[in-house]
């Protein structure tokens, strides 16, 4: 009994210090915040709890990011069964989209993810766990695949170039929305759903744009 109480102590203190780090992160960036300072704004006695349950600064972050990928990529092969066969643009557009907004809607408010991966992403060290998440999964690399199929038309240095406008505006819209509702800001879309249809509204339109010689 003691040895099951001890874990789920240990489990309840591992979930409380990737909560507090992701909203420390998010609110004001990388490098701002130590080890230390997580661990005493998440209330451990012991400054050195950070380290001891998840080792580096690295190890935490992707700690973060796996807390949440399960659930995402989990929406993310829905949305790809039902996608399967298509070859419109829009439809594998929603399934790069729609995992993300769709699990944030489910967090309530306010969230920290959109904006902890801002701040992860304009990171030029941190940044791999995340490019390594969003770019290696099985979903992920269907999508590209099929988006590959659709713009092949396009030169392969456009399609590279237009891949980086779609994972910014991805990131930094999700976490310009995120921060608006946490601030009880007016939003220009009321939910998430709607604010990820515009977001699909625009990446198509940055796809479908004439290339200039």
């Amino acid at each position: 009994m003691a040895k099951v109480v001890r874990t789920e102590r240990v489990s309840a203190t591992r979930e409380l210090i990737l909560a507090t780090a992701e909203r420390m992160f998010a609110e004001r960036g990388l490098h701002e915040v130590s080890n230390r300072q997580i661990s005493e704004a998440a209330g451990q006695g012991n400054n050195t709890a950070v380290g001891y349950h998840f080792g580096t600064k690295t190890d935490l972050i992707r700690a973060i990011l796996q807390k949440h990928s399960v659930r995402v990529e989990d929406r993310r092969r829905e949305l790809i069964a039902e996608a399967e066969g298509s070859t419109d643009l829009r439809v594998w557009v929603s399934c790069l989209v729609r995992p993300t907004t769709d699990y944030l809607a489910t967090l309530g408010i306010p969230t920290y993810l959109a904006r902890f991966n801002a701040q992860l992403m304009n990171d030029p060290i941190l940044r791999a766990p995340l490019v390594d998440e969003m770019l290696t999964s099985q979903p992920m690399q269907a999508i590209i695949d099929a988006l590959d199929k659709i713009l092949a038309h396009l030169p392969l240095e456009v399609r590279g170039e237009r891949g980086s406008m779609t994972r910014l505006l991805l990131l930094q819209m999700c976490a310009e929305y995120e921060r608006a509702l946490a601030a009880g800001e007016p939003t220009n879309r009321a939910t998430w759903h709607e604010m990820a249809t515009g977001l699909i509204d625009g990446i198509v339109g940055v796809w479908t744009a004439p290339v200039s010689q």
